[in-house]
């Protein structure tokens, strides 16, 4: 197992120390870096700038993403650490040469289920850790170190409280639950499950493959109000016209992956022209992954229970 020791500053840990979400978005302000230390599900630590030389807490990362700061918060909100979209760029721009960027493009690593240690149980910086590093490093807890910052973690798990804590089911030697795997089965929350469907998707509209990202959104096929989970098989990147539709039944998916468009559209608003110039096509841009595909029981849920037919 990898573990990963990112380097933060204290007002970010913080303000999400405070909030206590299901989620966080540990960014960076450049998103020109692809960050691939992790696999899903493994651990993501934060440490604090010097001379604050310790570990305050961390989480299971989930996926690297580039993404517009406006995206970022639109996915995340306070998860970015930040009481608003106009603090976020403050704080990009601080780091950053080209700072009169209009929208920059951050870079934003997605952890679930993070943690924060009180002070008293802040773990000291590993003793191999260099004061000329700026972003982290990685361990290996089949190595001296690793497996030392893991164990210091495991005695921290006392100062955890509810139900936000160290996954129990981490085990050193369990390689097989990280990765993919490791997607289908933790607690997604709305951000991450929007920035796995944009990936998923290519960034391009599943009907129509528009590809400009402000206006792609990810649509739960069942709701989550609804019981319907945040899995990338139960999403689909849509235009942000065709998403409204999708959630109001006047558009679907069938279980073939067809699109459909309601004569209900026409009946009731005298338009839609554009709509059914797709209606009856079969749905052109999915996910590479056949994992990641529409399933069939949430794409019936939405033909049987929203389609206006």
């Amino acid at each position: 197992m990898k573990i990963w020791v990112g380097v933060t500053d204290e007002d970010w840990f913080n303000h999400l120390s405070g909030l206590r979400p299901d989620e966080a978005n540990f960014w960076q302000p450049s998103g020109s870096r692809q960050f691939r230390a992790l696999q899903a599900g493994e651990p993501f630590l934060f440490k604090l700038h010097s001379p604050k030389n310790f570990i305050v807490g961390g989480g299971f990362f989930i996926r690297h993403s580039a993404l517009p700061a406006s995206l970022a918060w639109d996915a995340f909100g306070e998860k970015n650490g930040v009481r608003s979209y106009q603090d976020l760029l403050l704080r990009v721009r601080r780091y950053r040469r080209d700072n009169d960027a209009i929208d920059p493009v951050i870079g934003c690593n997605v952890l679930t289920e993070p943690f924060f240690l009180s002070e008293k149980h802040w773990i000291p910086a590993p003793s191999d850790w260099a004061a000329n590093i700026v972003q982290g490093k990685t361990y290996d807890s089949e190595e001296p170190e690793g497996r030392h910052l893991w164990a210091a973690l495991e005695r921290a798990r006392g100062d955890l409280t509810g139900d936000v804590a160290i996954r129990e089911d981490v085990q050193v030697a369990d390689a097989e639950r990280f990765g993919s795997a490791y997607l289908t089965r933790s607690r997604l929350g709305q951000g991450a499950f929007r920035v796995l469907v944009t990936d998923a998707y290519q960034r391009r509209c599943a009907v129509t493959g528009e590809r400009t990202l402000p206006v792609l959104e990810a649509a739960h096929i069942k709701p989550f109000a609804l019981q319907g989970p945040h899995l990338v098989r139960n999403g689909l990147l849509l235009r942000s016209d065709l998403h409204k539709l999708f959630d109001l039944g006047y558009v679907t998916v069938t279980p073939e992956l067809r699109f459909e468009v309601s004569p209900r559209l026409r009946q009731e608003w005298q338009n839609g022209h554009e709509y059914y110039a797709y209606d009856g096509q079969d749905v052109r841009f999915q996910p590479s992954d056949a994992a990641n595909r529409p399933d069939r029981e949430f794409l019936t849920w939405h033909n049987e229970r929203c389609f206006r037919a």
